[in-house]
Parts: structure tokens; sequence; C-alpha cells
């Protein structure tokens, strides 16, 4: 028997899940007495739920799904879309111990407080909670586009305008397979129509029975009811169950993927040697080694802005205690990581090229390779990992909107009223990021986001940690100029229908055939190509043009080859910033493009506070010194101890100036002590072994 097209166990399973997850926020309700304790625990949270609170905030089915998704178009290289993150966790240490010694509720408190800002804690606060908007609506993909795969039309059912899009995406797939080798004429126009159809979302391999609405709703409802009854620490205990359930669905697909390919030596049988290289390939893959770097310097800049950082660390009992639950539990994630990875190569050999959108990647290997139970299982472990993350932030996002916009039009109000309100804050975040994922229907776009739009708060929060010359006019003045380059001119320029079909944006990449030496596949030696599977031989490639300032350029109506073009998706305003500057693009392969791109979002923000801070005036000393006593003075246990130290270090910055790298400069860089070395050196040994393992696991034939 199935429910909506689910076997009765899996759809049973689903169910006691969800009933679980509201009847352990109700128990816990009892526990948040005050905001302190709905906000942050009441900053007792130990090393074991430290761990599984950054494990689980940290990890999303959608971060599993956007690594398979993009391994499945691009080879192994694809997946520092979001593996980039392992390079960023040493300095977690760091970031971790900023926030817990800020000794404030929300980020936007330290805007307030480092920058006597209101003013720019409040934007802090809108902005990320825009930013709420956009990341709740990333986990309300994943969970849709999951039982949308799983839940497939059979053709009998399907009308004759689902039949006409199923069908001319098999034609579609079918005359890709030839480009290479060249296509006649006609065929040429053919594939070219289907080309634009595709680009424009016109194509389907499969019709759902599922409205992703409602799935949408369903998925908000349980969240909110359990985050509203209990809080933080509803977010922290659940976090550790749905930990368990993060592993189970991360190592599922793998032991029945690997038999269905034949192991190891199938895999590379069925998948081109060139997408098993880690650092992608300059010529065939959008992720070369120098667009993964421009990328890990944008994330970078970015992780400081992440607001639910400062409640995670804060929310620990001590410093030590919130670093080892950070880079334990981010360094777990990390490992999990590689298996999302060889499940975005088990996919290619599988299915390559039997999806019109890569995002159903895992939802169709569930389908195909799992049984009934296994697939409610699967389905419980992805909204497990999203609901960890989804409750922890939004806890996060509404303690920003109380402390940094509400509480400062509305003060003197009681306790329990501040509360009352955020809760309505957390419910409309929670429910807002559904009109996110029904506006934008791809996940790589809103990644791409997630690296870059932070870095316009990022520079500022790191040089305001370590940098006394830093000006409050200085931030303002960047974070509108970069907003407005990085935010508000991508979006609407891809609404404007004269910057659609301007002609000067709607430039392309050239052409390009690219010859490489590669190792042999199964379908090579049904060719006739070569005589084994793995013998090198040499392979034409053709390079399709890239859109260099859309996300992708197509003709309006494809079926006409003289339609005229138009740009669709985001529009890169880094990449026209840059043109000012007599910059021939389309020359550039698609890896550049990104290159320069996320390099942009990186450094630019930091050019304009160096410039811009060198003319303003700024914060005065007395409020630098209370702000910077705190930074440089260890949490300590006791509440009255730890307000005394920082009251002697404020009214006397002798005490820790000798620490400081440059004694006598505006730089507040101190010098590493014990465990700066140990946990910043022991974080980068733990990157080196975990790349050792990708690399054994991509080389295992």
């Amino acid at each position: 028997m199935k429910i909506i097209g689910l076997h009765w166990l899996d759809f049973a399973i689903i169910i006691l899940y969800l009933a679980g997850m509201v009847a352990m926020g109700f128990r816990l309700s009892r526990r948040n007495k005050t905001a302190g304790d709905f906000y942050l625990a009441g900053r007792k949270l130990g090393k074991f739920t430290q761990f599984f609170l950054n494990f689980g905030a940290s990890t999303n089915a959608d971060q599993a799904v956007a690594v398979s998704r993009e391994i499945y178009r691009q080879g192994i290289g694809g997946m520092w879309i979001q593996y980039l993150v392992l390079f960023l966790t040493p300095f977690y240490w760091f970031t971790t111990a900023f926030m817990r010694r800020s000794r404030v509720t929300t980020l936007g408190d330290f805007y307030t407080e480092r920058f006597r800002s209101p003013f720019l804690g409040g934007a802090f606060a809108v902005f990320t909670l825009v930013m709420a908007f956009i990341g709740g609506g990333v986990s309300y993909m994943v969970a849709g586009k999951m039982v949308q795969a799983l839940t497939p039309k059979d053709a009998a059912v399907l009308t004759a305008a689902e039949r006409e899009e199923v069908a001319q995406f098999a034609e579609y797939q079918a005359l890709k397979k030839e480009v290479d080798a060249g296509l006649a004429p006609d065929r040429e126009a053919r594939y070219q129509e289907l080309n634009d159809r595709a680009k424009k979302g016109e194509l389907r391999a499969f019709i759902s029975y599922t409205d992703p609405l409602i799935v949408y709703f369903i998925f908000a409802l349980v969240v909110s009811a359990y985050t509203i009854m209990g809080g933080f620490i509803a977010a922290a205990m659940t976090d550790i169950v749905q930990g368990f359930l993060i592993v189970i669905f991360s190592l599922m697909l793998i032991p029945i993927g690997l038999a269905r390919v034949g192991g190891f030596s199938g895999l590379h049988a069925k998948v081109p040697e060139f997408m098993f290289n880690l650092f992608g390939s300059a010529s065939l893959s959008e992720y070369a080694w120098y667009t993964i770097l421009a990328m890990i310097l944008a994330n970078l800049v970015s992780i400081i802005a992440s607001a639910p950082m400062m409640q995670t660390a804060g929310s620990a009992k001590n410093e030590m205690t919130a670093r080892f639950g950070m880079i334990a539990g981010t360094f777990f994630k990390r490992i999990l990581m590689i298996f999302w990875a060889l499940a975005g190569l088990l996919a290619i050999a599988l299915f390559g090229g039997q999806l019109h959108d890569p995002d159903l990647i895992w939802g169709l290997m569930t389908r195909e390779l799992l049984f009934p139970s296994a697939v409610g299982l699967m389905l419980v472990g992805i909204l497990a990992a999203n609901m960890s993350t989804l409750s922890a932030n939004a806890v996060s996002y509404s303690a920003l909107f109380v402390h940094n916009l509400y509480q400062p039009v509305r003060p003197g109000r009681s306790d329990r009223h501040y509360l009352a309100v955020g809760k309505v804050m957390l419910a409309l975040v929670l429910f807002g990021g559904v009109g996110t994922a029904l506006f934008v229907g791809n996940l790589l776009v809103l990644f791409q986001y997630f690296i870059s739009l932070p870095a316009i708060f990022g520079a500022s929060i790191w040089l305001g940690f370590i940098w006394r010359r830093l000006t409050k006019n200085a931030v303002i003045i960047q974070v509108f100029i970069c907003f407005a380059i990085i935010a508000v001119i991508p979006n609407v320029f891809q609404t404007w229908t004269w910057a659609r079909t301007n002609p000067s944006f709607l430039a392309e990449t050239r052409p390009r055939t690219v010859e490489a030496r590669t190792a042999a596949l199964a379908e090579d030696v049904d060719a006739g190509r070569a005589t084994a599977v793995g013998e090198k031989i040499l392979k034409t490639h053709a390079i399709e043009p890239a859109a260099v300032f859309y996300e992708k350029v197509a003709r309006q109506d494809p079926a006409d080859p003289a339609s005229p073009k138009i740009g669709l998706g985001r529009f890169n305003a880094e990449i026209w910033v840059c043109s000012w500057f007599g910059i021939d693009f389309t020359k550039a392969t698609k890896a550049q493009l990104m290159a320069v791109r996320f390099g942009f979002d990186a450094l630019f923000p930091f050019l304009l506070l160096f410039l811009i801070s060198a003319v303003t005036r700024p914060v005065p000393k007395p409020d630098l010194d209370r702000f910077f006593a705190r930074i440089h003075t260890a949490v300590l246990p006791d509440p009255a101890d730890d307000a005394a130290a920082v009251r002697a270090a404020a009214e006397d910055p002798g005490l820790y100036r000798g620490r400081k790298v440059w004694p006598c400069s505006s730089w507040e860089i101190m010098k590493p002590g014990k465990w700066d070395i140990i946990g910043f050196g022991g974080s980068w040994l733990l990157v080196g072994v975990i790349i050792l393992l990708l690399w054994l696991m991509v080389s295992l034939k």
C-alpha cells in the first residue's frame, strides 16, 4: 500500500519522527524561564552538547545534495562548492574565541559595542534576516525535491504535455552525447533548440505527484512548533538525535551503490578520468585550482558574519568548551562530506545524463537503490539534517530582531514581552523561507550567494576584532556600496527587460575544442575507440560558450534560430565592474569567470574599508579600550570574577599591551599562546589527514 506515492512503512517512519520532535520540544519548554535561557540555553552547555550542536547546526542535507549535484555535473572538483570550508575550519579556533569573549547576545550587538552604532547593529540584523529567508529556502527546497524524486508519476497517467516534456528531455540527452563528435546541421539546430529549452527549465526527466509547497509548509510547521516551545535548548537537544540520523543518511547509499557499479574498478570504468581530479581541470571543469582559491578567500571573509555562531559559542559554559565543540563538530562534518562526494561519483556512473535537474540526484539514488523502510529512514535523515540547522539558526535570527531592531524602539518592556515578540519573529523567519524556495529553483545559485553575500559584513567584523583604526563611517559606506554590487544589482538586473536584452550584457565566451589524454571508459571500448578500459586515448571535448555577465544566455524562442537572446539567472555585477577597466572576458573560461567574481567579493570590501578609514574619524579611545578589554580577557567561570577582570583591563590597557605582536600599533593581534598553537596547528594537521583520505578514496581502483 502506498500513501502519496510512498510505501506505508516509509510514511509511518516520517510521521513518528515528526511527532517525536514536537514532543521533545514540549518537554524541554519547561527549562525556559528567561530570555537568556531561550536564546543562549543559560550559557551552560557542555562539550558533549556543544559537539552535537555545532555538528548539527553546520550540517545540512542541502550541503550533501549540493556536493553530490555538483560532482554529478563537474566531477570530484565540483565538491569544492561546499568542501572549501575544510580550509576555513582551523580559523574557527580564533573566531569562536572572539565570539565567546565578546560577551554579547548577537552579532548585531557586536556592531553596537564596537562602533557605538545601534544603526549598524540594526543594519546587520536586517541583512541577516534577509539571509535567513534564503537559508530557509535552501532547506525547504532539498526536502521538497527529495520527496518529488521519490514520488514520480507513472507514464500511463502523464498528460500529453507532460509526455512531450519527458520525450524532449530524452532526445536532448541523446544529442548531447554526440556533441563532441560533431552533429549534422539539422541535428545541431535541433540540439540548440533543446539546449535553450533546458536552460529555461522547460524539459523534465520525470513528473512528480508531489506539490513541493505542501512539503514546505509541513516542514516549517514542525520546526516552528518544537523550537518555539523549547528555544535554543530544544535546538541543542534535538541536534543530538538528529546528529545520529545525519550519519545514517550520509552512509546508506554507499555500499549498495558500489555493489551496483562493480566496486571502485567499475566506478573508474564508467566515469571519465578528469572527473577524479581533486582540484578540477582548468580546461574541462568550472572548478579549477584558482577558482577554488577565490571561493576559499570569499568564504573566509564570510564565515565570521554567520549570526548563529554567536549563539553556539555564547551558549557554552566556558571558552574552551566553545572552541572544542566548534572544531570537533565541524571536522566530523568534513569527514562525512567524503561520503557525500563518493555518492556524487556513484551518481555519474549510475544515472549520468538521466536527470533534468541535478538537485534531484540524491532523491533518485534513494528511490533506485533503497528498499521500503530504508527510504523512510533516508527521508528522516534528510529532514533531521535540515531541522537541526533551521532550529538553531531561527533562534539566532529571532534574538537579532529583538535585541537590535525591536528593543531599541520599544525599550523598557518586560522580559516576557520581548520573549513573546521573539517567538513570533522566529515563526515568521521559518515560514518566510517558503517564499524563497518557491522563487528560486536552483540550489547552486543559493549556495553561491551564501559564499559571497556575508562578506559584505564579514570584512568589517574581521577588521573590527583586530584593527582599532576601522571607523564607523567606513563600515557604513562599504556596506552600502558592496550591498549594491553583490546583492541589489544582480537581482534587479535579472528582472529588468532592458538589462536582460541589452546586447552588451549578453556576451558569451568563445566556443573551444579541447583535446585531453584520458583513460578509456567502457563506452569507449564499445565504440571501438580503445581496446581495453583504462587504456590512454586522446579524446576531443567541445566546450560550449558560457554567459559572461548572466548565469545563462538563451534564445527567447528556442524553436526560432533567429530569435533574439535573453539573459537568465543572476547578473554578475562583479564581472561587470571589472569590465570597466577594459578586460575582455569573452576570452576567459567559466572557471576564470567564477574566480574573478569570488575574488572581487573577498577583496573589494577590505579595499574600501582601508581607504575610507584613512579619511574618517575613528571611534573614541575609551570606547575602544572597553571593547578590546573584553576581547583580550579570557572568559572566567565565575561571572563576578569575569566582570572584574574585564573592568581592570579596560582601566589599564597596559595589562595586555605587552602580549600584542605590534604593541605600539593600532593592530590588536596577540602573540599566540600554547592553546592557540595546539588548536590552530592541530586543526591544519586534521585538514591534511582529510585531504589524504579524500585522495585515497578517488584513487581506489
